[in-house]
C-alpha cells in the first residue's frame, strides 16, 4: 500500500507535475485503485443558503460586495427551504448534502440558525457540510456538538500567490480556519481553483501544503475557474486540459486516501476531460444544475455519463 506522508517537499511534487503524461497517469491510476473502489463516485449537492454581499475581495467571485457581477442580495434561507432542497437532492441520488453562505465570518446568531439546519440533513440520514468563512475555535466546536460532518475551506492558491488575489484576509486565516475545525473533530473539506493566474510552482505550493498537514483534508475539491463578469479576474487564461487533469493526478499521489472532488468548472469540460480526471483519481462531484452562483452540469448528462463509463 502507498506511504501516506506528510514531508513533502516542492521540488517532489514539482518533479511529479513535470512527469510524462502517461506515465503520471499511471502512477496516480494504481495509487487511486488501491485506496478506492476506480468505478464509484461520490456525489454531492451544494446549496446557496445566502447570496451576495460579502466584504471579501475575492478576485473571482460573483459575491463579492466589492464588485459589480449584477447579482442581487438574498437573505438568508428559511429552514423550510432548506428541508425541501435536502429532500430533493437525497432524491436525486446525493449523499452529502452542502450549504454555503457569503459571509466572511459567521456572527453567532447565524451560525445558530445554520446549526438548525445541519440538525435538518442530519435528520435525512444524510451528510452535512458547510461553507460559511472564517471560524473560531468556539464556533466549530458548536458545528461539531450539533453534528456536523464536513466544513469546506479552501485554501484557493497557493501563499506564495494568496495576496494577488484575496487582500482582505491572509492565506494563514485559512489555515487557521482548518486547524480550528481539525481540531473540532469535523471532517475538512479544502482545495483550490485552477485559473486564477498561478503557476504550475503556486499548484505544486497549494497541494504541498494541503499534503504536509497533520492530517490530510478528508475532501480535496479542485475547482476549473468560471470566469465571471464585473471581476477581476473575467478574463483570466484557463489552464489546458491537460495541465488541470496533471493537478488531480498530482493530488491523488500526494494525498492517496482523500475525496478528490472534481468541482466547478465542469460544464467547460468535455466527457472525455472528465473520465480521465475519474482515471487520475477524481472520485466525487456535485450534482445540481448549479453550484453556488454558477451554472453546474445537468444531472440527466451525469447520468448518462456515469452510464458510459460503468460508474456507480
Amino acid at each position: 500500500m502507498t506511504e501516506i506522508r506528510h514531508d513533502w517537499s516542492l521540488d517532489e511534487i514539482n518533479a511529479l507535475f513535470s512527469m510524462p503524461f502517461n506515465d503520471l497517469l499511471f502512477k496516480a491510476h494504481t495509487i487511486h485503485r488501491e485506496n478506492f473502489d476506480p468505478n464509484k463516485v461520490q456525489v454531492s449537492q451544494l446549496l446557496n443558503i445566502k447570496t451576495g454581499a460579502c466584504p471579501e475581495d475575492c478576485s473571482y467571485c460573483s459575491q463579492s460586495s466589492k464588485y459589480d457581477t449584477g447579482l442581487e442580495r438574498e437573505r438568508l434561507m428559511s429552514l423550510e427551504e432548506v428541508r425541501d432542497a435536502a429532500l430533493q437532492a437525497k432524491k436525486n441520488g446525493s449523499e452529502r448534502f452542502c450549504m454555503g453562505a457569503a459571509w466572511r465570518n459567521p456572527t453567532d446568531k447565524s451560525l445558530d440558525r445554520v446549526i438548525d439546519m445541519i440538525k435538518v440533513v442530519k435528520s435525512l440520514d444524510m451528510e452535512s457540510c458547510v461553507t460559511l468563512g472564517m471560524l473560531t475555535s468556539e464556533q466549530a466546536n458548536r458545528l461539531k456538538e450539533a453534528g456536523l460532518d464536513y466544513y469546506n475551506h479552501n485554501l484557493d492558491t497557493s501563499k506564495e500567490h494568496y495576496s494577488n488575489v484575496i487582500t482582505t484576509r491572509c492565506f494563514q486565516d485559512r489555515i487557521d480556519t482548518l486547524e480550528n475545525v481539525h481540531k473540532a473533530g469535523i471532517n475538512v473539506c479544502s482545495g483550490g481553483i485552477l485559473g486564477l493566474g498561478e503557476r504550475v510552482e503556486d499548484r505544486a505550493s497549494m497541494l504541498q501544503t494541503l499534503a504536509n498537514m497533520e492530517h490530510h483534508p478528508d475532501s480535496v475539491p479542485i475547482n476549473l475557474l468560471v470566469p465571471i463578469p464585473g471581476t477581476p479576474l473575467e478574463f483570466a487564461d484557463k489552464p489546458s486540459e491537460i495541465d488541470f487533469i496533471r493537478c488531480i493526478a498530482v493530488a491523488r499521489i500526494v494525498m492517496p486516501k482523500s475525496v478528490v472532488r472534481l468541482s466547478a468548472g465542469r460544464t467547460d469540460m468535455s466527457e472525455s476531460m472528465q473520465a480521465t480526471c475519474f482515471f487520475a483519481g477524481a472520485n466525487s462531484i456535485f450534482y445540481g444544475d448549479e453550484l453556488l452562483t454558477t451554472p453546474n452540469v445537468a444531472q440527466n448528462k451525469d447520468q448518462e455519463l456515469f452510464a458510459s463509463l460503468g460508474i456507480n
